[in-house]
């Protein structure tokens, strides 16, 4: 038995319908994992072949404002969740990168996270390979599914409410579809060796730019909204995103004999699963 945590988010959502019975699903109102004293209680009183850490604070801009509240998730939580569960697979992000690279990165290369989100779920990182006895931790980017609140969601409505958008081009990454992850975190569930802790990066194949990703978001579901690339810097956020984030996924594709969707592919699944393709 497989325990989720964050069951109620993209990830979780997908990881629901390919586990199904075979996993026990808890969000935030049934389990606070930023909570020592619920999470030790919740594992002794539960016992779980493997914790999938799905849980994160994920509001990049807003985190700057509330660094405490992301620290309690996005590391104390995979903290407790590590330290009393003993083997799990933990989620991070892209965002442990400050995005001077100009290849893709390797689970090796050098970690500078550039705003407190990225701080937070570095520090996860840290403290999930510290405290479990058996970890695989997956770096993943721009995660978006039918599910939730993403940029996919967010480009359908705006395409549908305005003629024209204004998206950034010089931020280049992977979008990743929740349900392509989901589906390589059951691959290796069955694979996890006892007492071994790895780095992974998954994402979907390929490279493209959030004003790429928008354009053909608009384009495959047959929205007139037009979309204009614009710089970083007309567009001023309070968390400062890393320029490039591609993720090097050969170590996940060899260890576990993964087939990786590209990402314009799964984008196409996703709208057509979701009745958004005219």
């Amino acid at each position: 038995m497989y325990l989720v945590t964050g069951a109620g988010g993209q990830l979780g959502m997908e990881l629901r319908v390919l586990l199904k019975d075979s996993a026990i699903y808890v969000d935030r109102n049934e389990l606070d994992i930023s909570s020592e004293t619920d999470v030790r209680r919740f594992l002794q009183q539960n016992s779980f072949d493997c914790i999938i850490n799905c849980a994160a604070y994920t509001a990049v801009d807003k985190a700057e404002d509330e660094p405490v509240l992301a620290d309690a998730v996005n590391h104390l939580g995979a903290k407790w969740l590590a330290k009393y569960g003993r083997t799990i697979i933990h989620i991070s992000t892209d965002y442990v990168f400050d995005g001077a690279h100009s290849k893709p990165y390797l689970e090796d290369d050098p970690t500078y996270p550039v705003s407190v989100y990225g701080q937070s779920k570095l520090r996860g990182e840290q403290a999930v390979l510290n405290n479990a006895e058996t970890a695989v931790i997956i770096r993943t980017a721009w995660l978006y599914s039918a599910h939730g609140s993403n940029f996919l969601k967010t480009m359908l409505r705006l395409g549908r409410e305005r003629d024209h958008l204004n998206v950034v081009s010089d931020q280049v990454g992977t979008p990743t579809f929740a349900g392509d992850l989901a589906k390589a975190i059951v691959r290796i569930l069955p694979k996890v060796k006892a007492g071994k802790k790895n780095i992974y990066h998954f994402t979907n194949e390929g490279v493209c730019s959030w004003y790429d990703f928008a354009h053909a978001i608009m384009k495959i579901a047959g929205l007139s909204c037009k979309v204009h690339p614009i710089e970083s810097k007309n567009y001023p956020t309070k968390a400062t995103r890393p320029f490039y984030s591609v993720l090097n996924k050969e170590k996940i594709k060899s260890d576990f004999k993964l087939e990786i969707p590209h990402w314009r592919d799964a984008l196409i699944e996703v709208l057509n699963d979701m009745k958004e393709v005219e």
